[in-house]
C-alpha cells in the first residue's frame, strides 16, 4: 500500500533523512518508532507531500506520488493525523472532520460520518461541541476522526499516544486496532513502542534520518525501549 524507496530530505540546509526506505503491506499496521528529533515526523510529511524530496521515491497504492500536492494523497485514500492535531478551534468537532471531504471537492458520505462516530462514540456525543473546548485527549480523537473521514486505504498517524492521558491512550489503542477488521493498512510513530506493541505487523527504527527494520518477535516488542 506504501512504499517509500531512498527519500532525502533536507530542511534549511541540513540533512533530515538519509536514504530512508519503508514499506506497509495492505491491511497491516506498522510502527515507525525514534527518539525526538530522529525524524519520524519528517518522514511522515514527506510522505504526505508537505515537505519536497530531494532524492527517492513514494508509491501508494503502486502510483506514485512524488512531487504530486498533498491533497492527491486524500484523494486517493490516504489520511493523516498530525502529532500536533491541527484542528481549527472556532470549528465545530463535525466541521473538523469533514475538513478534508469539503477541501477535496466531494459530496458528504453519509455512511462513512456514520461509521465513524460508531468506532469512537464518544466523538458523536460533543459533534457540536467546538474543539477549543475539549481536551488535548479528546482533540487526538477528533484528529482521529478526521483522517479516517477520507482515509479509506491508509492511515499515516504521527505520534497518536502524545501527550495523552493512561486511560485515552489505552482508548486510542483500542480504536486503532479495531480498524485491522477494516483492512485499512497503518502507519503509526511513537518515540517507543509501549502502546502499540500488540497493534503492530511490522517495526522500522529510524535513527538520525535512517530507517532500518526491526525483526518484531511475539510477545517481545514491548518488552524495550528504543
Amino acid at each position: 500500500m506504501l512504499e517509500a524507496s531512498a527519500i532525502n530530505v533536507s530542511i534549511a540546509g541540513t540533512q533530515i533523512l538519509r536514504s530512508a526506505s519503508l514499506s506497509v503491506g495492505a491491511g497491516r499496521t506498522v510502527g515507525l518508532i525514534g527518539r525526538n528529533g530522529a525524524g519520524k515526523t519528517t518522514f511522515m510529511r514527506a510522505v504526505m507531500g508537505l515537505i519536497e524530496l530531494s532524492d527517492g521515491e513514494i508509491r501508494i497504492g503502486g502510483e506514485r506520488v512524488s512531487g504530486q500536492p498533498a491533497h492527491v494523497r486524500a484523494a486517493l485514500g490516504v489520511g493523516y493525523m498530525p502529532e500536533d492535531r491541527r484542528l481549527i478551534p472556532e470549528f465545530s468537532v463535525e466541521d473538523n472532520i469533514l475538513l478534508p471531504i469539503r477541501a477535496l471537492g466531494r459530496s458528504l458520505d453519509r455512511k462513512r460520518l456514520e461509521w465513524v462516530y460508531e468506532l469512537m462514540p464518544e466523538i458523536a456525543r460533543f459533534a457540536t461541541r467546538r474543539a477549543l473546548a475539549l481536551s488535548g485527549g479528546q482533540q487526538k480523537l477528533v484528529a482521529l476522526g478526521r483522517a479516517l473521514i477520507v482515509g479509506e486505504r491508509l492511515l499515516l498517524l504521527d505520534e497518536p499516544f502524545e501527550g495523552v492521558a493512561p486511560a485515552l491512550a489505552q482508548r486510542l489503542v483500542e480504536v486503532i486496532g479495531a480498524l485491522r477488521s477494516e483492512g485499512l493498512s497503518v502507519l503509526l510513530s511513537e518515540s517507543d513502542h509501549v502502546h502499540s506493541a500488540s497493534l503492530l505487523d511490522a517495526l522500522f527504527v529510524i535513527e538520525r534520518g535512517e530507517v532500518s527494520e526491526r525483526e518484531k518477535e511475539v510477545g517481545s516488542v514491548g518488552s524495550e525501549r528504543v
